[in-house]
């Protein structure tokens, strides 16, 4: 059975603290935290919040982090000693996955495929990092002109990383073609197909990011999860799956929501 899980993303201004009691309020299995909402990254915080976790049940699926391999390579160090300071915090709170990003295409940007080789270094290095610590890094599709926003992209980084411990996270809602996505360029993405693209990459991907943008009647109406979990079912998933909401409503009644509406899904044949 899935392990559904909740990130911290979605109840902007809370602590990682805070966010854990919403969580456990959830009746949820686990928590997904964003490096923006650890209050410090100093060893005693540290503790006391691993033992926080602890208390309430709740593992920690992952850590995301925000990197950003478009930038100038010479600001290319600073993103992986970003990278690899995420991969020491998550050893020391037992988490076994980090989240990463690919490479916004800057607006001056004429040729993308120059992006693709300092990128590719760049991920060999923290996967290689995350290796020696035994910490897997995952690379999230994520579309708003970045550069893994179809799946042949996702499947591109992985083969050309080529490294045991480099794999996907794969996020329902940030493919091109998505209504909650914009496309190549900010374009209209008819072209695209977000649902081939998940088929494409779900069955390299350790993690799900379940997103949902409206979510009020109980039922997702932007994306097709009955199409989506059966995807998921025919490879049998059986790992986390990260409820992401970015809609307008209350987002702890939303995600209350969503997890039912997983759970209703999931146990269909």
């Amino acid at each position: 059975m899935i392990k559904l899980g909740t990130m911290s993303l979605n109840v902007r201004g809370t602590t990682a603290t805070e966010f854990a009691q919403i969580v456990s309020d959830l009746n949820l299995d686990q928590i997904e935290l964003h490096s923006t909402d650890f209050e410090s990254t100093n060893t005693d915080y540290l503790r006391i919040l691993k033992m926080d976790l602890q208390k309430k049940g709740l593992p920690l699926g992952y850590i995301g982090v925000s990197n950003n391999f478009g930038v100038p390579i010479d600001q290319h160090p600073d993103q992986i000693a970003k990278i690899k300071n995420w991969i020491d915090i998550a050893s020391f709170m037992s988490c076994p996955l980090v989240r990463v990003f690919a490479a916004y295409v800057p607006e001056d940007c004429t040729d993308e495929e120059e992006l693709w080789p300092p990128m590719i270094r760049g991920f060999k290095e923290v996967a290689e990092y995350g290796y020696q610590k035994g910490i897997i890094v995952g690379l999230q599709n994520h579309n708003h002109n970045n550069v893994p926003r179809t799946g042949d992209n996702l499947l591109r980084a992985l083969n050309e990383t080529n490294h045991p411990y480099f794999t996907h996270i794969v996020d329902t809602g940030q493919y091109a073609g998505s209504p909650g996505a914009s496309g190549s360029n900010s374009q209209a993405t008819p072209k695209f197909d977000c649902y081939d693209s998940i088929a494409k990459t779900a069955p390299y991907a350790v993690y799900v990011r379940a997103k949902f943008y409206h979510i009020d009647s109980g039922v997702e109406e932007w994306l097709d999860y009955a199409r989506i979990i059966k995807i998921l079912k025919g490879l049998n998933y059986n790992g986390g799956v990260s409820i992401v909401y970015e809609g307008e409503s209350d987002p702890i009644d939303s995600m209350r929501k969503a997890a039912d509406y997983l759970r209703y899904l999931w146990q269909q044949d």
